[in-house]
């Protein structure tokens, strides 16, 4: 399906088929299954070495260090979660997307009465700058330490870099002066570029459906909006009965979205308010230029995967309260008593707007943005009160 070949795309590159469908037959292999768990391996790996540096950098009163590498490990969190929500919920994503298929505009025809194109644009130019942005950030921290070393050591040679890693990890021998640097530098850059793609592949992926979803709303919008209501009431019911079946399964792919996707939206949620408030912190202690940059770009990503999310979220809410206006807007006047009657019940339910949902605890509109800020904010003040205390 042309709305999520990117989040393909970046799926496939950590090892993970996330559906199959009848237009696209399973393709998972054994370097697949391979890929994919060497990849958690590694990941796994490095985040647990994080660990043990943070428990010595508490232990040692590195505060400072401390902070820097739980941000870190949320991000590493966020993208295992992801990953791992989405290959268990495998056989429920798929059969959303053959829902998905079947709706789906066929023909040229239904694709310029759908608008189509103009939802695929947007999808598409929404998709290919927030990856690259992900890109750009995971490959600045992944190649950081070797651009320090290059600049300054060699190029300008004002001050000694060495050999550094771009994850701060507790290990037991002197990795500088061994080989095992490389190879250290190597799973550190995997590692990253593992985490970054399960956050990209699944906010993609989740943004193609509810482009679609969207899509069906505003069509179904518009379909009842100008219907042409004549005084036969039979051809009207049948009219309302198609449009009550149309809107049910847009509401069931709804409930089976949030069920796939709301409980890595509110861990999502959760660590972005901490990562958020630690890189800000980071910020305010008086870093060099350069790495002042470099956190810039993680809050700035980080800021803008929450904002992207809540984006459409609050589209959806719009598309589906919209489908009450566009009801009443008909030219019911003119129909049976009965069809009015009826049109009632239809206006109704969707003035129970519905919500992209992280589970029961949040719904997801522009507004869930201002509260994580809020919430970060608090938590940034309590870490400069510690830190100066």
């Amino acid at each position: 399906m042309k709305f999520m070949k990117y989040a393909v795309f970046f799926y496939t590159s950590v090892g993970i088929e996330p559906y199959t469908m009848a237009s696209r037959p399973k393709k998972i292999g054994l370097w697949s299954t391979v890929l994919f768990w060497a990849n958690v391996i590694n990941l796994s790996v490095i985040v647990l070495g994080e660990f043990v540096y943070l428990g010595v950098a508490v232990s040692s009163g590195k505060f400072i260090d401390a902070v820097t590498v739980l941000s870190y490990i949320g991000f590493v969190f966020v993208g295992m979660s992801k990953m791992f929500f989405i290959w268990s919920k495998k056989p429920v994503l798929s059969d959303m997307v053959q829902e998905l298929e079947q709706i789906y505009p066929k023909g040229k025809a239904q694709e310029e009465d759908y608008r189509l194109s103009s939802y695929l644009r947007s999808c598409s130019r929404i998709s290919i700058t927030y990856a690259l942005l992900y890109s750009v950030l995971i490959w600045t921290f992944n190649l950081f330490s070797i651009m320090q070393y290059l600049v300054y050591e060699k190029w300008l040679k004002i001050r000694v870099v060495g050999q550094t890693l771009p994850y701060p990890m507790y290990f037991t021998w002197n990795w500088e002066t061994t080989w095992s640097y490389y190879l250290l530098l190597v799973f550190q850059n995997l590692a990253g570029h593992t985490s970054a793609s399960g956050q990209i592949a699944t906010d993609l992926l989740l943004c193609a459906v509810a482009t679609q979803v969207v899509m069906h709303f505003d069509h179904l919008a518009r379909v009842v909006e100008h219907h042409e209501l004549t005084n036969d009431w039979n051809k009207n019911l049948q009219f309302l009965v198609k449009s009550v079946q149309y809107h049910q399964r847009i509401l069931r792919l709804m409930d089976v979205l949030n069920d796939i996707f709301g409980i890595p939206l509110l861990l999502n949620f959760m660590v972005s308010t901490f990562v958020i408030c630690f890189v800000g912190f980071q910020m305010t202690v008086g870093v060099p230029p350069d790495i002042m940059i470099k956190l810039f770009l993680f809050l700035f990503s980080s800021l803008s995967q929450v904002y992207l999310i809540c984006h459409y979220g609050q589209l959806i809410a719009d598309a589906s309260s919209g489908l009450s206006i566009a009801a009443y807007k008909q030219n019911w006047i003119n129909a049976d008593l009965r069809y009015r009657r009826a049109l009632i019940f239809f206006i109704a339910r969707p003035q129970r707007t519905t919500y992209l949902k992280a589970t029961v605890f949040m719904t997801i509109t522009r507004a869930t943005m201002t509260d994580l800020l809020q919430i970060s904010y608090k938590f940034f003040a309590l870490l400069r009160t510690m830190y100066i205390k």
